[in-house]
């Protein structure tokens, strides 16, 4: 459970940051031209707001998965598989603490 909460304020804390870039990277994009095909910054910040909307996105989804994690260790189903029901490695839980499937399971995925 600890390394779940501590990987969850990891992520989190990580995704402000990002969130805050974002932010930035809006206001510049104000400040500057609004035509980014011809103002040679404004692809730049275009590519730069793709990238952080995109790293957000995954760490929101990251959140999420730990968030379920911390669920099903409340409900007592934390290291089975959502899908056959058997046992998640202690190896595999260890190298992803969210998992909720199997090896074998993720694998058919």
């Amino acid at each position: 459970m600890q390394g779940l909460v501590a990987e969850r304020a990891e992520a989190t804390t990580l995704l402000a940051s990002m969130r805050a870039r974002l932010s930035a990277v809006v206001d510049a994009a104000v400040d500057e031209h609004a035509d980014d095909e011809h103002d040679p910054e404004g692809s730049t910040l275009a590519f730069e707001r793709g990238q952080l909307v995109s790293q957000i996105e995954r760490s929101s989804r990251r959140v999420t998965e730990i968030d379920s994690a911390i669920a099903r260790l409340d409900d007592g189903t934390y290291g089975r598989c959502r899908r056959c029901g058997g046992e998640i490695s202690a190896v595999r839980l260890e190298a992803l603490p969210a998992a909720e499937l199997c090896i074998t399971c993720a694998a058919r995925r």
